[in-house]
């Protein structure tokens, strides 16, 4: 089986019978060997023996105020969080219990950097045994922010980070999309490339082409589904959608800050003017394999699910719209 996103520390966890991951000891030392927290040749004796101490057992319990007493400030901070984020692995079976109580309980105040890291390696799992590229590209989206990078008509992404580390206007393979005079370069996925995307999966640097009627939307379709499945236990089906005619918003989730203001307005009944309305990237419909599972106020109706670019032209995906914002009864009332 090829991998993927080894990086993200999956082959540290355990998985449980119902296939969701188990945090071990490895996976927390992996946590307590970042840089970030890594005590500096200055740093004060507390910081030195609580990093010791929990390198030799991850769970320790730790209080308030041995952290307070930690000297430097950043270090304090650091602290935190990454205890934040252990304690709160530590209360939840499963990584994935762990983030459905974060999200649903919207009271989340840990960095984003955690929560994407999370979201990574719990797709991974749910991705597991994957052998499309183009899925595993698009899925991409949930955890890394991405830059629009339009070109004539297509509509490509590029991994914010790694696009702008290379240059504000970086190169294409194979295209000089922006006339830019700089010696960087990203692959665009393509069947010719999709295999090389093990290899650089880590990397980040592949883009997506997310033109409507081609491989992209598909594939981001696919992996939404995937992901709901997993963490949800809800068969769906979701189809990219190349233009909404006349279609009945009988339910909408946006799939980032702009596509929900944006579906907000559509659902008062205003007209997007041409401008709001070339930030939507991209529309897709869901619809419940089992239909007793939505609520009764749209049963039968399709969800739509819409997926828009800042102002900026920029993307930031909130995957934990999907779970929190689709239609669906609680368990007890599925009939």
């Amino acid at each position: 089986m090829k991998d993927f996103w080894i990086a993200c520390g999956h082959h540290l966890l355990d998985r449980d019978a119902s296939g969701g991951l188990h945090a071990t000891d490895e996976f927390l030392k992996a946590y307590f060997a970042r840089p970030e927290l890594m005590p500096p040749d200055n740093a004060c004796v507390i910081e030195r023996r609580l990093h010791r101490e929990l390198f030799a057992d991850p769970h320790k319990s730790v209080s308030a105020g041995e952290v307070a007493a930690i000297a430097d400030a950043d270090a304090r901070e650091n602290w935190r969080f990454v205890l934040a984020f252990r304690d709160l692995l530590a209360r939840h079976a499963t990584l994935e219990a762990a983030y459905l109580a974060t999200v649903r309980s919207r009271t989340n105040d840990l960095p984003p950097l955690f929560v994407n890291q999370l979201v990574q390696v719990i797709l991974r799992n749910a991705l597991d045994g994957c052998d499309d590229a183009y899925v595993l590209r698009a899925a991409e989206l949930f955890f890394r922010p991405q830059r629009i990078l339009p070109h004539e008509r297509a509509l490509l992404l590029g991994d914010e980070e790694v696009v702008s580390g290379l240059s504000l206007t970086p190169v294409l393979s194979l295209m000089s999309m922006l006339g830019a005079a700089t010696d960087a370069q990203l692959d665009v996925l393509s069947d010719g490339n999709a295999e090389e995307y093990w290899q650089r999966s880590d990397h980040f640097d592949m883009v997506l082409d997310l033109t409507s009627g081609g491989r992209g939307p598909a594939a981001l379709a696919q992996a939404m589904a995937r992901w709901i499945s997993h963490l949800l236990a809800i068969d769906v089906a979701v189809e990219p959608l190349r233009e909404l005619h006349d279609a009945r918003l009988s339910w909408y989730v946006g799939l980032d800050a702009d596509a929900t203001d944006l579906g907000d307005r559509l659902w008062h009944g205003e007209q997007l003017d041409e401008r709001s309305a070339g930030r939507v990237l991209a529309m897709f419909r869901l619809t419940f394999a089992v239909g007793s599972q939505a609520i009764d106020e749209v049963r039968g109706e399709p969800v739509y699910l819409i997926l828009a670019m800042t102002p900026d032209l920029k993307l930031r995906m909130k995957p934990q719209n999907l779970l929190t914002g689709l239609p669906i009864k609680p368990l007890e009332m599925v009939m």
